[in-house]
């Protein structure tokens, strides 16, 4: 089962001691996390549009889990959510597919031991909620059925779901405990 160390003497950052199989779920979940996050391509002649990257068609999802990674800004106003929407989502898109392709990247040849330093932290911290976030979302995982889920037969489908929802959890929670100390 993964680890996470302290790195030595005063450097900032983590240790991941990782298994064959768990290097291989992460570089799944990151191509996955990528894929499903991507923007679309632009549909637009504008210049200004492509320059700045504001999307025209930009609109909250119909799919519950994008509806958590980009929830609306106002939830009081729907018209300035759309607004604010426009201007910000192919950008935060973008971002999260930055951090699971730079997760991928680290992960690559699959290492037994990762470093997670500087500016790696950011990207798989993001990558690591997005995706609890993702897997929470399809398990419809709430305070009230946590222990349900968690005590579900290995027949169920959500079994495995929920398994890697919270080795996830651990891996995201141990890292901050490690950087926090």
């Amino acid at each position: 089962m993964a680890e996470v160390h302290d790195l030595p003497g005063d450097a900032v950052g983590v240790e991941i001691s990782l298994e064959e199989v768990e290097v291989a779920l992460l570089l799944s979940l990151a191509a996955q996390m990528a894929d499903f996050i991507a923007p679309q391509p632009l549909e637009s002649d504008d210049p200004l549009v492509a320059l700045v990257g504001i999307d025209p068609s930009a609109q909250m999802s119909d799919d519950p889990a994008l509806q958590r990674l980009l929830p609306d800004a106002y939830a009081d106003d729907p018209d300035a959510s759309a607004q604010f929407r426009r201007f910000t989502e192919r950008d935060l898109r973008e971002a999260k597919v930055r951090n699971a392709l730079a997760v991928a990247e680290q992960l690559s040849g699959s290492p037994s031991v990762v470093m997670v330093t500087g500016a790696a932290i950011a990207p798989w911290l993001g990558f690591l909620n997005d995706t609890r976030l993702t897997l929470a979302t399809r398990l419809e995982l709430s305070e009230d059925n946590h222990d349900e889920l968690a005590d579900l037969p290995e027949s169920d489908p959500r079994a495995g779901l929920f398994q890697v929802y919270d080795w996830l959890t651990f891996l995201q929670e141990s890292i901050v405990q490690r950087l926090l100390s």
